[in-house]
């Protein structure tokens, strides 16, 4: 898209109207924007900087005859009331709530980078008082709570949006690590205990549980599958944008005009708002068929030239000659492999994903979840709005059914799939940087697919959803072989945290200190994850006597005379007698929730559980992903994945990925915990070692419930 359009779009597209201004810009008396790019040979203004001019100013500028090719805007800074006359092509234009956050930023590098990744802002947009956190000060993360989210220096003229920080306390174990008790510069802004307060930009906080609200569509540029509104002849039109692109170095507009398509909520591209909008705007009043093209389905799409200041904008206008939706064509279905197909078909050199540049993150990834399960297989089939269609197709048809048909899939593919997912914007780096495997999925599941979240937490009375869990521990943990059913129990016990029902899928990430430094030298995946004591809801058995149990007691939770695993919970008979001894009269049980109209079993020993199974361990190792694959029934059933094993000549030369079996971890998953611990990393056989010592993320699946999902 040319500079000048890109421009033009950010200004007339990116918030909906509600005054002749830019829409939730009428809140204040200015508009902003960030410098993108600048001469390079101009040591200041610095690329990340913020400008804004008066609303006023700004539409005076744009109702004259030619748009301007440069706007004089002051510095957004303290005790700077220096102007610049900046070219339009270098900057985008800004919502409030985005000037607060990234205003808080004080270098202009770091503001640049998180504008154009979106991510942490995105994120950030979605914080509210109350949300549990993690906060990083001084190269260390702490876990905290929200309690306020605002600016803490005042505006000036100069600054007339100062940054917005969040005021975290510290929880747990974390708590007295701060620098402040609520105040900053002798002004309050909310209250705790000396020492467990801190002030902290966006760019350090980040959710415990990742929201899944959409994100506003007012804080995006136009993209892919957005409502708009045009004009032809003076006529209101409404449409979806199709594809944006670029011709004989023209900029272009794809958009639907099928008849029902809902306009609530539409961007508008070309604009009834006189004051501010069509004086400024030349159109052709009529339709001028300058380009056909042939699609694949055979229609024909006709091109209106839409021009503005003798500049083409250009919108693609398509006719369809028939209505039908091509998106629900019949799709093919490829069941997972079995274990016989396993053995026949994909263990072998050039078997699995082929890797090509830093894309193992999403090779692992794709191979653990679809290669020999099905348990996320709604994502491939569920109904998928048009822009998102082709990614979903490239999904199933060039990776999942090559994979379970073929056992090889082409690194060709893979690099179409990031292409596709840069190109929907969510970040600029897809198709280059190596990314951790929770932001693909979360990409592709969430703002992608937009399936269901896989996780649903009780806290405190309230559900929040996710699609992964990271594992925390507080300090007071003494695990020191632990195993995944003990991580998450210790993690939930010390989170306040309960499962709202029992997930399909339960992705869990292993607790690190970021990608480099692991918190155990060895994590014993747990084979199968017993998650019936994590339900907020449901009968559970009594610890000692195997009834039903009524009390919990969290403070018997880490009593060394109790077994290593489960939650601590018991009948009113054994509840008294464990809290009778003198070194638990302090504990404080607590009444379980029991189901209404449940009826205890006359044999209460055979208490369903609720189970989960382990199908697949992603692991890292210096920054590299390999995926480990539970494919059969039996004990020595696993199988090795990496896409990038070896390698076939040098710059120009292509990956070699390889799946073997590795029956020796299906023989040090039988040990006892005892017995691993006395097994020496560099003497275990095979890969062994790297599951153990290397593991990442753990995927679990419900038999049962991925039947109704």
């Amino acid at each position: 898209m040319c500079a000048v359009c890109v421009f033009c779009v950010s200004l007339y597209s990116r918030y909906p109207f509600t005054s002749p201004g830019l829409g939730n810009m009428a809140s204040t008396d200015n508009v902003y924007f960030i410098l993108t790019k600048k001469d390079e040979w101009i040591a200041f203004p610095k690329a990340g900087s913020i400008f804004f001019m008066p609303e006023n100013k700004f539409i005076s500028e744009m109702k004259k005859s030619s748009p301007p090719l440069k706007l004089r805007m002051r510095l957004m800074k303290h005790h700077s009331g220096r102007e610049y006359d900046l070219e339009t092509n270098d900057m985008e234009q800004l919502c409030v709530e985005e000037v607060e956050l990234l205003q808080a930023l004080p270098d202009d590098a770091e503001r640049l980078r998180c504008f154009r990744e979106r991510h942490d802002l995105q994120a950030a947009m979605q914080l509210v008082i109350g949300t549990e956190v993690t906060v990083e000060e001084a190269g260390k993360k702490f876990r905290g709570v929200i309690q306020y989210t605002g600016p803490i220096t005042s505006a000036s003229i100069s600054c007339p949006i100062p940054g917005s920080f969040f005021g975290i306390e510290l929880q747990g174990p974390d708590r007295g690590k701060g620098h402040c008790d609520g105040t900053y510069r002798n002004v309050r802004y909310f209250t705790c205990d000396k020492n467990c307060g801190i002030f902290a930009p966006f760019n350090r906080v980040s959710s415990l549980l990742p929201s899944v609200q959409e994100p506003s569509f007012q804080s995006e540029r136009l993209e892919l599958g957005d409502r708009v509104t045009y004009f032809i002849d003076d006529k209101c039109r409404h449409g979806m944008v199709l594809d944006l692109l670029e011709i004989g170095g023209r900029c272009f507009v794809q958009i639907s005009t099928v008849s029902n398509i809902p306009f609530f909520n539409s961007k508008i591209i070309s604009n009834q708002h006189h004051q501010m909008l069509s004086s400024s705007c030349k159109f052709v009043q009529q339709l001028s068929v300058a380009h056909t093209l042939q699609q694949p389905f055979g229609h024909l799409l006709y091109l209106l030239s839409v021009y503005i200041h003798n500049r083409i904008f250009g919108v693609y206008v398509f006719f369809f000659l028939d209505q039908t939706d091509h998106s629900t064509a019949e799709l093919q279905t490829v069941p997972p492999m079995s274990t016989e197909q396993v053995e026949q078909l994909l263990t072998g050199r050039m078997k699995g994903i082929q890797g090509h540049c830093n894309s193992c993150y999403m090779d692992a990834a794709l191979f653990s979840l679809f290669s020999c399960s099905s348990v996320l297989d709604s994502m491939l089939f569920k109904s998928t709005p048009p822009q998102d269609a082709p990614i979903q197709r490239t999904l199933l048809n060039d990776i999942v059914n090559p994979l379970r048909s073929n056992g090889f899939v082409e690194g060709k593919h893979i690099m179409k799939l990031r292409q596709q997912l840069q190109k929907h914007g969510y970040s600029q780096s897809f198709t280059t940087d190596e990314k951790d495997p929770e932001e693909f999925l979360s990409v592709i599941m969430h703002h992608i697919l937009a399936l269901d979240p896989l996780l649903k937490l009780s806290a405190a009375g309230k559900v929040q959803e996710s699609y992964c869990y990271q594992i925390f521990l507080d300090q007071n943990h003494r695990l020191v072989l632990p195993t995944v059913q003990q991580l998450l129990e210790h993690s939930f016990h010390s989170a306040g945290l309960k499962l709202a029902e029992v997930p399909s899928c339960l992705i869990l990430q292993m607790p690190r200190f970021g990608k480099k430094f692991k918190m155990f030298d060895k994590i014993i995946p747990s084979l199968e994850l017993d998650v019936t004591d994590l339900l907020s809801e449901g009968p559970q058995q009594c610890m000692v006597c195997g009834t039903l149990a009524q009390i919990e007691c969290i403070d018997c939770f880490k009593d060394p005379l109790f077994s290593p695993t489960g939650f601590k919970v018991f009948c009113r008979n054994c509840s008294e007698q464990v809290h009778s001894h003198p070194q638990r009269l302090s504990h404080k049980p607590e009444s379980l929730e029991i189901p209404k109209g449940y009826v205890e079993r006359k044999n209460p020993h055979t208490m369903i559980r609720d189970k989960m199974e382990l199908f697949a361990v992603l692991c890292i190792e210096t920054s590299h992903y390999v995926s480990f694959v539970k494919y059969g029934p039996n004990t020595e059933d696993w199988i090795f994945f990496d896409s990038m094993a070896d390698r076939q000549g040098e710059t120009d030369g292509f990956n070699i990925p390889e799946v073997h079996p590795c029956p020796e971890v299906g023989e040090y998953l039988k040990m006892s915990p005892s017995e691993l611990a006395h097994q020496a990393p560099r003497d275990m056989k095979g890969v062994a070692k790297r599951l153990f010592c290397d593991a990442y993320m753990c995927l679990y699946q419900s038999t049962t419930m991925c039947l109704y999902r």
